[in-house]
């Protein structure tokens, strides 16, 4: 057989798996929508009664399938009846007394809204997933003078690994031979590398940029940071908010009044009130069904669906109508810094040159040398001097790369070294200029110098950017009493320098992810809400943590998938907006469920007094969830 009949029987043989899979992560919301064609269905064949009563029946089996076997599973575990059952119950009333239609929509909408949980619950699944194919899962052991590849599991403290240049560190540990400079982005959020020598500490999850190094295992795989970064996002998740406690506390008392009502309903008035049996099994089962609560439901989901389509069409993913109830409350926000309250990539932002150097040969020269460099310093650099200068770049004599300090290079015979004070003559490199580096670190500025035959040639300024609408959003978010805080990994000069210029009412540096979600925690203490806006994987955590948590659009696939809302353009000053728009669903929702409830307690009273016939009840109870879902769409525009 050849490779063309190979091909094309591929497909066949994924289809059965890639078709179970869709079945497994959408059956629900298929059966739902299923359910709802069939009630159409019904409803035009209305005249025809063995027709529509077949297809109410097939949407009652197909529709409330999931929901009725999870309600039988938690009455049977818990011993204690649930809101699944009394849904049941009151579509299953509604059939008896003649009305399949009213029982068949209770049905779909009791679906669709467990359709909904379910996909909420995979994606957090999806969640933990993503942050687990960040880690690596091979490791280079080295055993005297030969090397093996073993599955991370097999490290233990104390083994020596290789770790190459590209390469992830696989496991925690401290450098015993060779350094290097390590893109620690993912743990601490750092936008600059940190270069790493004999006896320094290195992370599980980061990346190494340059030379090889050899590392000593300090820490089992599951003592790393990168897996108490997984074990607090899975932590945070499975904790319920107080307001899901509340409904599930309200829910059972609620089905157990109910059904109690009914009970008492299908006996007493006939004893008490002189009724006739089919009068008193008449009311309970009108009651079984106004009193279902089929427009409370209705309240919620119509207006949540519609300001998460609002938010889209503005650039503001929410992923849920509970984090849009939430974010209504807030109260404190705390900031990541690199990629979220700036660029994430250092800029030039000073040229400094000796006399008689001019800044044209200065940065011809420098970046001659530099674009021979895969560090992000010398990429910016050089992205720079090419905005800046149509001149060609010279082709170095000859280049040697120092890791962790910087690079000689050598130009028309002259050479030059770039890099650290430290490299150049820390010295001579403080001193240069009348020690204008000072004032630049203090402003949370990188520097590279550049040294020739003759002393410092000049110095390059770089830093990462604070975004243009930064500072308008975080003055926005305080004229709301919302307090702000910025938390990162950078160092107390660089977080100073920035929180100074973003204006935030606080900020927290040096911070690893654990800290980060310390921090937050301390927030949670003092404020009732509390968001957190991040992008990275460090971030991923305290984004869990944090009651509304919030990614930028370009972040890592970790905090999109962590966060609860996404700001898909990545500007900030959505945030703003999307208060604007949770405290507008809070009001049409409070609105609708003041209004549903007044309408059940109203029909409930009519059908006791027996003013309430059963057309007018069904009226009644599904005019009322008409008009509140109308009422939900209004948050469309």
């Amino acid at each position: 057989m050849d490779a063309r009949a190979l091909n094309q029987q591929k497909p066949l043989s994924n289809e059965p798996s890639q078709l179970k899979t869709f079945f497994e992560t959408h059956g629900e919301l298929v059966a739902a929508l299923f359910s709802g064609v069939l009630i159409l269905a019904g409803w035009i064949f209305s005249s025809q009664t063995t027709a529509s009563v077949t297809l109410f029946i097939l949407a009652y089996v197909i529709g409330g399938f999931a929901k009725a076997k999870e309600g039988i599973e938690e009455t049977i575990e818990n011993k204690e009846l649930n809101v699944e059952m009394l849904m049941i119950f009151a579509a299953i009333g509604s059939a008896i007394i003649g009305y399949w239609l009213e029982g068949a929509m209770l049905i779909f909408i009791f679906a669709l809204s467990g359709a909904l949980e379910t996909y909420t619950m995979n994606k957090s699944n999806r969640e933990i997933s993503s942050l687990m194919e960040m880690q690596p899962q091979e490791a280079t052991r080295v055993l005297g003078d030969h090397e093996e590849i073993v599955h991370v599991s097999e490290l233990a403290i104390g083994d020596l690994i290789l770790v190459k240049p590209g390469e992830r560190v696989p496991a925690d540990g401290e450098v015993v031979q060779g350094q290097t400079t390590i893109d620690q982005a993912a743990i601490t959020g750092e936008a600059v590398p940190v270069m790493k020598q004999l006896n320094d500490e290195v992370f599980a999850g980061t990346v190494n940029i340059k030379g090889a190094i050899t590392v000593k295992i300090t820490k089992t795989t599951e003592e790393t940071l990168f897996q108490k970064i997984i074990n607090l996002v899975q932590s945070a998740q499975s904790e319920k908010s107080p307001s899901q406690l509340f409904i599930e506390r309200f829910e059972g008392i609620y089905v157990k009044v109910v059904l109690s009502v009914v009970a008492i309903m299908m006996f007493l008035p006939h004893y008490v009130l002189g009724w006739s049996w089919t009068e008193t099994f008449y009311r309970a089962m009108i009651l079984l069904v106004v009193a279902s609560p089929c427009a409370l439901v209705a309240s919620i989901m119509p207006a949540s669906l519609s300001a998460i389509s609002n938010g889209a069409r503005k650039g503001i993913l929410f992923k849920g109508g509970a984090h849009l109830e939430r974010l209504a409350h807030l109260e404190a926000i705390a900031f990541d810094k690199t990629g979220t309250l700036t660029r994430g990539k250092p800029e030039v932002t000073d040229v400094i040159t000796r006399d008689h150097v001019t800044e044209e040969d200065f940065l011809k020269g420098i970046a001659s040398i530099e674009r021979q460099s895969n560090h992000p310093l010398a990429q910016s650099i050089v992205q720079y001097v090419k905005t800046k200068t149509a001149s060609d770049l010279q082709q170095p004599d000859s280049l040697e790369d120092v890791p962790g300090y910087g690079v000689i290079g050598v130009l028309s015979g002259v050479e030059w070294k770039v890099g650290k004070a430290d490299f150049v003559g820390k010295e001579e490199a403080i001193a240069f200029h009348e020690g204008i580096s000072a004032s630049l670190a203090e402003d949370g500025k990188t520097i590279v110098y550049a040294r020739d035959e003759h002393g410092i040639v000049g110095l390059i300024a770089l830093k990462d950017i604070v975004r243009e609408e930064t500072i308008a959003a975080i003055e926005e978010l305080k004229a709301s009493g919302i307090f702000t805080v910025m938390i990162t990994g950078d160092s107390v000069k660089t977080a100073e320098a920035i929180s100074n210029e973003c204006h935030v009412d606080q900020y927290v540096a040096e911070c690893l992810p654990e800290t980060k979600v310390d921090e937050v925690k301390a927030l949670k203490g003092k404020f009732q809400t509390v968001g957190m806006v991040g992008d990275g994987i460090n971030d991923a955590p305290a984004l869990a943590t944090s009651h509304i948590g919030i990614a930028m659009g370009e972040g890592t696939d970790v905090a999109l998938e962590t966060a609860d809302i996404v700001l898909m353009k990545n500007d900030l000053s959505k945030i703003a907006e999307a208060i604007k728009v949770a405290k507008r669903m809070n009001r049409i929702v409070k609105q609708n469920v003041i209004f549903s409830i007044t309408v059940i307690l109203l029909l409930i009273c009519s059908n006791f007094l027996q003013f309430l016939d059963l057309p007018f009840g069904v009226i009644g109870h599904e005019g009322s969830t008409i008009l509140v879902i109308l009422n939900g769409l209004r948050l469309l525009k």
